[in-house]
């Protein structure tokens, strides 16, 4: 079987184990399987998620002159609590802007090889710690807006992480005796006061169920120092495809890349 695209990132459905289908141009391919065949990649070009131009991608898909202009790409996805739609502000596009930091969002802490706090609209849960290959997860406040979420975040972050150890996550490592139900009432003495009324006490363990075993060894190659790559498919967690001897691409980081996958 032979498919080329634009690379986007995979989507996925919850269940036991997680689902993954590689998004290639709007085609879909059902990666779980794929798993114990071998994968052939090669990267034959580029293509902008927002332009759509053959462009170097400078990051998160977009190329460098799309990533510095397009609200999609604004400063408010990675630091929420730069968010001023709700003041009417807009920081490039408010009507887009609005969209997505005018509804519920959560702030959450997840395992990922350590725990994390972390702020996702309401509507991507659980895609979001899918995604970030959390083991699990617990929301620990459902807010209003980004803004809200992104204050207690920031307030958050002197006693948690905020990014994702990849290797960690991948390593797939975690001590039994780890509750987040322990941090739930307690994080909410490190909320800023006017905050505190989004505290949830109430929140559910998420478990996730990802169709994956840690090798011995990890070792991540992109598509920049490898345009070509062939591999058994061994399993996936997060938005890494994990292959025999302990190869692993992080299909996420190469949204905008346009590739020919052939499976054998």
């Amino acid at each position: 079987m032979k498919f080329s695209g634009q690379i986007l990132k995979m989507i996925t459905e919850n269940g036991k184990p997680i689902q993954y289908y590689l998004n290639l141009s709007g085609d879909l391919i059902h990666m779980n399987q794929l798993f114990d065949k071998k994968i052939s990649l090669k990267h034959i070009g580029y293509e902008c998620v927002n332009c759509g131009k053959n462009e170097k991608i400078y990051r998160m898909g977009f190329c460098k002159n799309c990533f510095f202009e397009s609200p999609y790409a604004s400063e408010t996805i990675i630091r929420p609590e730069l968010s001023t739609a709700h003041l009417g502000i807009g920081e490039r596009d408010l009507a887009v802007e609005e969209s997505i930091q005018l509804q519920p969002h959560i702030v959450y802490l997840a395992y990922t090889g350590d725990v994390k706090v972390g702020v996702t609209r309401e509507s991507q849960i659980p895609t979001r710690w899918i995604d970030q290959g959390a083991t699990f997860a617990l929301e620990i406040a459902r807010t209003e807006n980004r803004y809200e979420a992104g204050m207690i975040e920031v307030a958050m972050k002197e006693y948690f992480a905020d990014k994702t150890n990849w290797r960690k996550m991948l390593q797939d490592d975690f001590e039994d005796d780890l509750d987040l139900k322990d941090f739930q009432e307690k994080v909410k003495d490190y909320f800023p006061e006017e905050f505190k009324k989004f505290h949830l006490i109430d929140g559910e363990i998420q478990r996730l169920d990802f169709p994956y075993e840690a090798p011995e060894s990890i070792n991540s190659f992109t598509l920049d120092k490898k345009p070509e790559f062939e591999g058994v498919l061994k399993g996936i967690k997060g938005q890494y495809l994990s292959f025999e001897g302990g190869n692993f691409i992080n299909m996420r980081g190469h949204e905008g890349y346009v590739v020919e996958l052939e499976v054998e």
